[in-house]
């Protein structure tokens, strides 16, 4: 029964966290309270912080929890870093 439970347990553990996507950073941020918001560009799968000259722009975008863009496989954005 143990080795049950660890296999159902590391199974479960193995997938990524859901992306919940929001038009509004309000959103975003009511949902994310442990979280920071980042703008993620769904066409080209990067996501940028609050800082960046692209952040909240572009039609094929949303706002989502860092953590979760991260886990989906989503890669920040280097552009407008410093």
């Amino acid at each position: 029964m143990l080795t049950a439970s660890i296999i159902a347990y590391g199974a479960d553990s193995a997938f990524a966290n859901p992306l919940t996507p929001f038009r509004y950073e309000a959103q975003a941020q009511r949902h994310c309270r442990a979280d920071v918001v980042v703008w993620l560009d769904l066409g080209k799968g990067i996501y940028y912080s609050k800082r960046q000259g692209r952040y909240g722009r572009g039609s094929t975008g949303s706002f989502v929890c860092r953590e979760e863009a991260r886990s989906s496989g989503y890669r920040r954005s280097l552009l407008g870093l410093r």
